[in-house]
């Protein structure tokens, strides 16, 4: 079900809470698979209670309910494959910085899949600690943990306008192809500051065509912004659009073929372009500007529901901001301001009400 919610100003946000509280109270339980990892009453306690960079958490995460298929999924007993060809693979990063948001994340989308036996979580971390944590808050979940070592990227990566979009982590999407097995064809990758309000499979189910990756598009944005003069300047990187009709999209929700990725090697288009970044910075914004090289005017659309973006504010101030008209599907609080952070700061904005339903983390009401 998608909710078609038009409104302006804070007043807005209680009737998006109205129209969407059935579905953040009415979801499908799931069934287990992994219940061999420790927790104690229920809760799950964070190492040295310390998420780097934010706040002490002295406390700890919830375990969450079980889920169960609805009537009409595929039965599914015992151990999985992750080469299961009817699986939907959603992929997300995991770190303390972050850990709060992947958790809320994760929980949402169980919470509204009509099929949550048939998701495979690929998660990709820096530290191989959190696979028990993961476990251990969510038991009966089909996963798998990744480590992604960041001398691959780091001597790549060059300085942003925000600190946290250096992080390697941050680069990790780029290899999504090269980490996950290679029977998996197809991979949903999400950020960590999002929740789902719908069924995964509808986004998963999205029909990619010829393109290689899939994701809502916005061609009213301002394209020249995301690259440097230095860039549009030079006429060897700026025709690079030349016979291309580029939008801009937000690679925090992305549906991409991995079959095709790798057939065409678009890890090594994007290590390109930040080679050339080190070198002449021809942009500002850490990940994204080399996906926008690569893909933009290349992207199979999906409905801008699947990512109501910018609910994080700019990437300074972290403002408020409002819902882009029509469906929601996804909120993306994408940005420097972060509804947990916002939350217990006694400082949220209207629409961190949405998020706050999903957090696992123990003293969250």
């Amino acid at each position: 079900m998608q909710w078609i919610i038009r409104f302006s100003g804070f007043v807005s946000a209680t009737m998006v809470m109205i129209v969407l509280a059935p579905s953040l109270q009415s979801f499908h339980p799931a069934e287990a698979i992994r219940s061999s990892h420790t927790h104690i009453d229920g809760y799950i306690r964070l190492p040295g209670g310390h998420i780097p960079g934010t706040v002490t958490y002295s406390s700890s995460f919830r375990t969450a309910s079980t889920f169960r298929n609805a009537a009409g999924c595929e039965t599914r007993k015992g151990s999985v494959d992750v080469c299961d060809p009817s699986l939907v693979h959603v992929a997300i990063t995991l770190d303390f910085e972050y850990l709060r948001g992947s958790i809320a994340a994760v929980h949402s989308i169980l919470q509204h899949s009509s099929c949550p036996e048939s998701i495979f979580f690929h998660f990709l971390v820096s530290d191989t600690g959190l696979k028990t944590l993961v476990g251990s808050t969510f038991p009966q979940l089909k996963f798998k943990v990744y480590y992604f070592e960041p001398e691959i990227v780091r001597k790549l990566i060059s300085t942003s306008v925000r600190q946290a979009l250096e992080q390697p982590l941050n680069y990790a999407r780029n290899y999504l192809a090269d980490i996950l097995e290679p029977c998996v064809r197809r991979v949903i990758y999400l950020d960590s500051d999002l929740v789902v309000v719908d069924d995964i499979s509808k986004l998963w189910s999205t029909s990619l065509g010829e393109k290689t990756i899939g994701a809502p598009e916005y061609c009213h944005a301002n394209f020249t912004k995301y690259f440097t003069t230095a860039f549009w300047s030079n006429r060897r990187y700026s025709s690079i659009f030349a016979e291309r009709k580029p939008c801009y999209f937000n690679t925090g929700v992305m549906v991409i073929d991995l079959a095709r990725w790798r057939q065409f090697g678009y890890t090594k288009r994007i290590e390109r372009w930040m080679e050339i970044q080190k070198s002449d910075r021809i942009y500002e914004l850490g990940s994204l500007p080399p996906f926008l090289l690569v893909f933009a005017g290349h992207v199979a659309p999906i409905d801008h529901g699947w990512n109501q973006h910018g609910l994080g504010g700019d990437n300074v101030k972290g403002s408020c901001r409002d819902l882009h008209p029509g469906p929601v599907s996804l909120l993306h609080w994408s940005g420097s301001g972060k509804p947990w952070l916002r939350l217990d700061s006694k400082r949220p904005c209207p629409l961190d009400a949405l998020w706050a339903p999903y957090d696992l983390y123990g003293l969250s009401t």
